[in-house]
C-alpha cells in the first residue's frame, strides 16, 4: 500500500474561491453547526429526562439525533476551519478516516430510519402485540445491528477506497473526502472499484429505501379501517418520518447510484445531506410531536427552578 500512496496530503477547493463568500460561508455555517448541536443535543436530553417518552419511537429517536451530531461532526468542523484558510489541506490519513466514519454514522443513519419504520408498522398494524414485539431487549438488539450493520458497510468501503492508488494530483474539487472525488484522483483504472463502491452505498440506499416507502404503504392501507382520529394522530407521527426520510435519502441516491462522475451540484446537494438534514430533522420530529413539545416544556421549567434555588 505505501508503494501505490505517493500522495500524502489532498488539498480541498471548498464551495468557493472568494474570500469574501468564505468568510459569510462560515457565519452561516458555524451557527448551523452550532443549532445542530444544540437542536439534536436537546431531543436527547429531553427523552432521558422524561418518563412520558419511554416508548420505542423516542427511544429510536434519540439514538438517530445522537447519531445527526456524530454525523456532522466528522464534516462540518473541518468545513469550517478551511473557510478560515487559503490552502485547505487534509492528511492522507485524515481524509481515509473522515470518509470512513462519516460513511458509518451515514449508515447507521439508514438503518435506524429503517427500524423506526418498523417500530411505526408494529405500532399501528399491530398495537394488542406492541409492547410484546417491541420489548427493551428488541429494541436494543435493533439498535445494535444497526451499529454493526453501518460498521460492515463503511468497512467494506474503505477496504475498497484502499485498493486505489493515489499517485498524481491530490486536488479534490469538494469540501470533504467522499468517494466521486477520490475515484477521479485515483492513478489507475476504477471502473470496477467504482461500480462496486456504487453497488455497496447506492443499493444500500435504494432498497433501505424501497423498503421504508413499502411499510408506509403498508402503513397508510391499514390506517382506512381506523377511525378520523387514529388516523390522523398516526398520520401526524409517519408524517415526521416520510419527511426525514425523504431529505435524507432522495440526496443519497443522487450523489450514490450513478456513474463516476462529479456535477456542479453535487457540492449544494451535499450541503443539504450533511448541513440542512441534520439541523432539519430535530425541527421536524419536535414541531409535529406534542408529546416532545410538552416533554421539552417540562425540561425548561426544571432547569429554571434548579436556576432559581
Amino acid at each position: 500500500m505505501a508503494n501505490t500512496y505517493n500522495v500524502t496530503e489532498f488539498i480541498f477547493l471548498g464551495l468557493s474561491p472568494n474570500q469574501d463568500v468564505q468568510r459569510v460561508c462560515f457565519v452561516i455555517f458555524l451557527l448551523l453547526y452550532v443549532a445542530i448541536i444544540l437542536g439534536n443535543s436537546l431531543i436527547v436530553l429531553t427523552v432521558m429526562t422524561s418518563r412520558s417518552l419511554g416508548s420505542p419511537m423516542y427511544f429510536f429517536l434519540s439514538y438517530l439525533s445522537f447519531v445527526e451530531i456524530c454525523y456532522s461532526s466528522t464534516i462540518v468542523p473541518k468545513l469550517l476551519s478551511d473557510l478560515l484558510t487559503v490552502r485547505k489541506t487534509i492528511p492522507l490519513w485524515g481524509c481515509l478516516a473522515q470518509f470512513f466514519f462519516m460513511h458509518f454514522f451515514a449508515g447507521t443513519e439508514i438503518f435506524l430510519l429503517t427500524v423506526m419504520a418498523y417500530d411505526r408498522y408494529v405500532a399501528i398494524c399491530k398495537p394488542l402485540n406492541y409492547t410484546t414485539i417491541m420489548n427493551q431487549q428488541v429494541c436494543m438488539v435493533l439498535v445494535g445491528m444497526a451499529w454493526v450493520g453501518a460498521f460492515l458497510h463503511s468497512l467494506s468501503q474503505i477496504l475498497l477506497v484502499f485498493q486505489l492508488p493515489f499517485c498524481g494530483p491530490n486536488v479534490i474539487d469538494h469540501y470533504f473526502c467522499d468517494v466521486l472525488p477520490l475515484l477521479q484522483l485515483a492513478c489507475s483504472d476504477t471502473l470496477l472499484i467504482g461500480l462496486l463502491i456504487v453497488a455497496n452505498g447506492g443499493t444500500l440506499s435504494v432498497i433501505s429505501f424501497l423498503v421504508l416507502l413499502v411499510s408506509y404503504a403498508v402503513i397508510l392501507l391499514h390506517l382506512r379501517t381506523r377511525s378520523s382520529e387514529g388516523r390522523r394522530k398516526a398520520l401526524s407521527t409517519c408524517g415526521s418520518h416520510i419527511t426525514v426520510v425523504m431529505l435524507f435519502f432522495v440526496p443519497c441516491v443522487f450523489i450514490y447510484l450513478r456513474p463516476s462522475t462529479t456535477l456542479p451540484a453535487d457540492k449544494m446537494v451535499a450541503v443539504f445531506y450533511t448541513v440542512v438534514t441534520p439541523l432539519l430533522n430535530p425541527v421536524i420530529y419536535s414541531l409535529r410531536n406534542a408529546e416532545i413539545k410538552k416533554a421539552m416544556k417540562r425540561l425548561w421549567i426544571r432547569t429554571m427552578k434548579l436556576d432559581g434555588t
